[in-house]
This record gives structure tokens, sequence and C-alpha cells, in this order.
């Protein structure tokens, strides 16, 4: 399943050493640089154009890309740098294989907060079904390493997915300008390989469950490869991506038991896609701005000034939904205690602090919703953990 989430950027200028002050005094110079930039491809075509202004006695200066969760970089260097040019991530992304970085970059793997949105729901649905059905805490832990596993690689088709339909959009967009396939990192032809690489593996992980979960997981394709269309046709497109993002909810249950049990799964999964409208929303609130020149539709568009009252009924839908599925499971006072009551905490504290004006506010709170997950998780075990004992 998809995680589209990406990072937020915004050009600002360093000084460079002075010695290349002599070389901006030479329009020689600024052609050999402004080639240098077109034949790597480093800068988009409508930063080219700029690219002699840039060159014209500010020569010693760079372009950066600052990102919230990393940073790339597209520099001009000095005459003497024989070193190829190419995307500085500022990660880890920066020490693997030049040829191999921009598919992991395009994977978003050095920002696990997508894998682990995907992968809570999941850890959700296998912990509940293992506590109604007294399952060992090692088949739950030896499951949810299968789904980590799946969500990791689904997160990153979601990824590639995403962005092959974006990249029409993503250069109209300051933070997803630099993604692979819109900057020309990645061919299409390319990332559609690749895509075919990604789903072989996700299908091989699939194919590890009974024979319902397999039918039941395949029948979630269809959200994976529609939702980035519906941010053309409504302002609603969050909520496909919280059917997507929760399907796990609904699997990891069919995966411990062979069945589903809708009176649990069902509310479990329908409180995750509240869950998922108000993270999801708290995120697009970044790109608001980008997104309304681009003729991009968002709940942030669509919530505006009342984003709050929204929200906070969200977020209490999805605690109420919790709540309903606890008391279907059968669960004791450590999941009320902790994942009803611990994750409202947590979540009045997001939107009590958030500052919907401002990326880097909006992407702290987004990204905490990790903790949020694991809270709600964590009142799971924590009662299988108590019911063990008091047995």
């Amino acid at each position: 399943m998809p995680a589209l989430f990406a990072i937020a950027s915004f050009p600002r200028r360093v000084s460079c050493a002075p010695v290349l002050n002599q070389w901006t005094k030479t329009r020689s110079f600024q052609s050999a640089a402004l080639n240098r930039v077109k034949l790597h491809h480093l800068l988009k075509p409508q930063l080219i154009k700029t690219t002699p202004r840039l060159l014209s006695g500010t020569l010693c200066h760079q372009y950066h890309h600052k990102h919230w969760t990393s940073t790339a970089t597209s520099s001009i260097r000095e005459p003497s740098d024989q070193r190829k040019q190419g995307v500085l991530y500022n990660s880890w992304l920066d020490r693997l294989p030049e040829k191999v970085a921009p598919y992991a970059f395009l994977t978003r793997i050095d920002k696990p907060i997508g894998t682990w949105l995907l992968f809570w729901p999941c850890a959700w649905g296998i912990s509940m079904a293992a506590y109604n059905t007294g399952a060992s805490a090692m088949d739950a832990a030896s499951m949810m390493a299968l789904f980590g596993t799946g969500a990791l690689i689904m997160r990153g088709a979601g990824c590639t997915i995403n962005d092959l339909w974006d990249r029409d959009i993503d250069d109209k967009v300051e933070r997803t300008k630099i993604r692979p396939i819109t900057s020309g990192a990645i061919s299409p032809k390319q990332a559609i390989a690749f895509l075919g690489v990604q789903l072989t593996a996700g299908l091989a992980v699939l194919t590890q469950l009974n024979m319902y979960s397999i039918l039941l997981g395949a029948s979630s394709l269809s959200l994976v490869v529609t939702y980035p269309l519906m941010k053309r046709v409504t302002y609603w497109p969050q909520t496909v991506l919280g059917l997507a993002f929760n399907w796990g909810a609904l699997l990891g249950w069919s995966a411990m038991t062979g069945t589903l049990d809708l009176s649990v799964a069902g509310p479990l999964y329908l409180g995750g896609v509240c869950w998922t409208l108000v993270y999801d929303t708290i995120y697009a609130h970044q790109d608001k701005k980008d997104d309304i020149k681009a003729g991009v539709k968002s709940t942030a568009l669509r919530f505006g000034n009342k984003t709050p009252q929204w929200l906070a009924g969200f977020s209490s839908a999805f605690i109420g939904l919790t709540a309903v599925a606890g008391y279907m499971n059968g669960q004791g006072v450590p999941f009320y205690a902790i994942s009803v009551l611990g994750t409202a905490a947590h979540l009045a504290w997001q939107l009590k602090t958030v500052n919907y004006n401002d990326t880097a506010s909006c992407w702290s709170k987004f990204k905490s919703n990790t903790w949020a997950g694991a809270i709600l998780w964590s009142g799971i075990a924590a009662d299988a953990a108590w019911s063990s004992i008091t047995v």
C-alpha cells in the first residue's frame, strides 16, 4: 500500500569559497557551469532558465533543497572538482552507489514514518486477533514480522505508483520538485520496471498467508493504484488513502484467524481511516499554497480555517471506534487505559500544539503519529500480558 509522504523543501543560498570569485568575472565560465548543470540534470527546466542570473555575480552560492526529513543538494562545483556531480541527500543514501540511490530515494526508505503508519493497523489487527483466539505471543510476533516486511515493500511500491501518476504535478510543488521521476533521475520506463520488482516482492510476502487473506490482500490493490488520482477529482483524497493504509487491520485479523470478524475488525478499520484523515490533513497543510497553484485538492483546502474542528471530530471518531472494537473483542482495563485514553491524550496534544501555517510544526506533528499507533498497540499487548498473568 502507498505511503505517499514526501518531504518539504525550500531554497536557500550558502556562501562558497572566495576562490570562486575570479571565475564569476568571465562569461566563458558561466557558460561552462550552465552546461554542466544541464548535462547532469541537477535542476528543473524552470530553474535552468534562472541559472545565468544566479551565475552572474553570485556564482559563489549553492542552491540547496532543505527538507524536514532529509536534504538533497544540487550544487555548482569548482572546476577542479573531478567528482561526478549528483544529488546529495545528506543522509545515509549518499553512501549508496550513484545508480542505486535514486531508487532508494524513490521508495522513501530513508523516511520510515510512512512504513510505520502502514504497519500499525496491521499490528493492531494481528494482536487483537491473537487476544481473541488465545494465540501465543510467538505466533503473533512472527506474523507481525512478516507484515512489517510487507509494509516496507508495499509502502515503497505505493510511492513509486504515486510518483508515476504525479510526475506532472510534483514539479509544481516546492517540496516535491526533486523526486526522482519528476527530476529525470529515473525515467518512467525505469520506474515501471522497478515497480514490477516491488510488486513481485510484495506478492511473495502475501502468499505466505492463508488463501482467504491472499484474496483479501489482493483486493486492496485497486485502492493503491487509484489513490494518487483522487487529488485531481475530490477534496477528500485522504479518505481513499485511509481506506488503503488501514487495510492491514482487516488483513492482520484474517491472517491470524482465516476469516474476518467485522464486529471487531470493522470498527478498528474505520477508526484507522479517521486517524488517517487526521494525520494526513495535518501533512497536507504543508503544501496548501502550492496545491492551489497546481490545482490539487486535499482535505487541508476543504477544511481551511475549520481544520481544528474537523480534526477534533475525526479524532473523537477514531477513539470511539477503537473503544467499540475493544469492547466487541472483550478487551480488559489495560486496553482502555492505554489504547483508548493514552491515544486520546496524544491526539489532544497534537491538535492543541500544531500550527497549520508552519511547515515544520505540521511535519513534526504528522511524524509523531508513529507514537499514536504505538500507544494503541501497546495497550493491546499490555492487556494480553495482563490476561496471561491473571488467568
